[in-house]
């Protein structure tokens, strides 16, 4: 399994460079402006607040915090791949990061910006240049993905896999979504920042999970 795991994170690393490929020759231009538009036009302005806030759980300091503290309790059991994989949100934030420097995709102009968010954390005052691909959904798809292979690959409580999965694939979209709506980033951003985070998570889970090597 945990082979399997490792050539899913490769097929999805190829599909993010891909994908990044695209966004850098402005493929989805017209697409990103056009969805934006739509979702502020069709949503209304009354969830500002509560997609803003929505939004803080995305942020590096709860998503990177929430591994540490699984990467601790990892360490409480010796395992120390699984504090390896937990730890590998550093890594994913910082392609990331790489991506906002290097690729020139301009984030959403001011006018479109909906965030209504009073907080002194330092992630809500640094900005790059660029804005692709998103650092709330490649952090937040890393943590989820881990989750859902656990559900998958381990779990056999089918009741928990019945809430729990759509329930994970719902708080993605929900992140995804007020990404987008609040004008913090465009549609190509959310997919190429879930494609990353996915790459990462499979990686990760190949760390963290008890499976046998097929």
């Amino acid at each position: 399994m945990k082979t399997k795991l490792f050539l899913l994170s490769a097929i999805f690393i190829g599909l993010f460079t891909y994908f990044s490929y695209t966004v850098a020759k402005e493929k989805w231009t017209k697409e990103d402006f056009d969805t934006t538009v739509k979702l502020q036009d069709h949503i209304s302005r009354k969830f500002d607040k509560y997609f803003s806030y929505f939004s803080l759980i995305g942020s590096v300091e709860v998503t990177v915090s929430f591994c540490v503290i699984m990467a601790l309790l990892a360490l409480t059991k010796f395992r120390w791949s699984a504090i390896v994989g937990w730890t590998m949100i550093i890594p994913a934030s910082l392609g990331e990061v790489f991506g906002k420097l290097v690729l020139f995709h301009p984030s959403p102009p001011v006018f479109m910006h909906r965030l209504l968010l009073p907080t002194s954390l330092p992630s809500f005052y640094v900005h790059t240049d660029f804005s692709y691909p998103s650092g709330h959904m490649t952090r937040t798809v890393f943590i989820a993905t881990i989750f859902l292979c656990i559900l998958l690959l381990q779990s056999k409580n089918y009741l928990l896999k019945l809430v729990c999965l759509p329930s994970l694939l719902m708080f993605i979209f929900l992140m995804g979504l007020t990404r987008v709506y609040l004008g913090e980033h465009w549609t190509s951003d959310v997919i190429g920042g879930s494609i990353l985070g996915i790459a990462m998570g499979f990686l990760a889970s190949m760390l963290i999970l008890k499976v046998k090597k097929v």
